[in-house]
């Protein structure tokens, strides 16, 4: 059976930087909405690994809106924090996903593990979880990644998340120095667009 073109797509974010992304990955040909065009609050993310989370999102938006939805779950996992925060990426920075504190508990959680860890290179990654759903129909789900290392202070106005503490593997400019058009030919998400763009 010959699955239909995709001619309209919500994208299932309230995270303005994620849209931003998103919008700009996306196939010319087709519409998009977002979440705030319909006043969609986000649901509950009980998941245990970025997919799971990713598919809660899009089948949530999908039910409520009626349209196919593609949704994201993105994180920063340390190794030398047992891979956190990881899908409680956001949740380190309260209830209001506030980035800046969310970056102060990563260096306090790093000098708990090693004070010196400054002096040296912290290997980290970026993941993204990229899901379609229509309804409750699983059209795909994807993941992509990018490896790299803990910026020993915060650099760059670009970006947002956790975007001026990672420094992309080759690299010597953190993804808030780097320009967004260029970050996003580097990325996890651009990483995980690139296996799912086959479902669009």
């Amino acid at each position: 059976m010959v699955r239909k073109k995709i001619k309209k797509l919500l994208i299932g974010t309230n995270n303005k930087g994620k849209l931003r992304e998103i919008k700009s990955l996306l196939p010319k040909k087709i519409k998009f909405c977002s979440t705030a065009d319909f006043n969609l609050k986000s649901p509950k993310e009980d998941g245990k690994t970025f997919k799971e989370n990713s598919l809660i999102k899009s089948r949530h938006f999908s039910l409520k809106s009626g349209l196919i939805c593609l949704a994201d779950d993105s994180g920063l996992e340390i190794d030398i924090l047992g891979k956190r925060p990881g899908i409680y990426s956001a949740r380190w920075g309260g209830r209001n996903s506030d980035f800046n504190k969310a970056i102060k508990k990563v260096y306090r959680e790093l000098n708990k593990v090693d004070k010196n860890w400054k002096r040296k290179k912290i290997r980290a990654r970026f993941i993204c979880a990229l899901s379609i759903c229509d309804k409750n129909k699983k059209i795909a789900c994807v993941q992509g990644k990018v490896e790299g290392f803990i910026s020993s202070e915060p650099k760059g106005k670009n970006g947002f998340g956790y975007d001026p503490i990672f420094i992309p593997l080759n690299k010597t400019k953190t993804f808030s120095e780097i320009k967004s058009s260029q970050k996003y030919k580097i990325d996890h998400r651009y990483d995980a667009f690139k296996k799912i763009k086959k479902f669009l």
